[in-house]
């Protein structure tokens, strides 16, 4: 079974200890406001990576990563964006396209 290590709202800031905590993971999964690409370069480099952007990333994050994102994993459908909502009250959006 694949451990997924899994983020959101850096906001260009990454504590050291992510990388200890994370060890065990398989992969890294960041679910929206990055905040640059350093931090990108550094979770890349670490871990497999999969991301969206959120709605403080620039251009050169949009330019890379899509809004929203959905994959197979395991045999597990998975769908990533940014701000979907919360149960009861999901996004019109969330709920169109996954």
């Amino acid at each position: 079974m694949k451990r997924i290590g899994l983020l959101s709202d850096t906001h260009d800031y990454l504590d050291e200890g992510v990388f200890e905590y994370f060890e065990s993971c398989d992969e890294i999964w960041h679910a929206g406001d990055i905040g640059s690409l350093q931090l990108v370069e550094q979770l890349e480099a670490f871990r497999p990576f999969r991301a969206v952007y959120g709605n403080i990333d620039g251009q050169d994050i949009r330019f890379r990563f899509p809004e929203h994102l959905i994959f197979d994993c395991e045999g597990v459908r998975v769908f990533i964006t940014h701000i979907g909502g919360y149960p009861g009250k999901y996004k019109p959006t969330a709920r169109t396209i996954y």
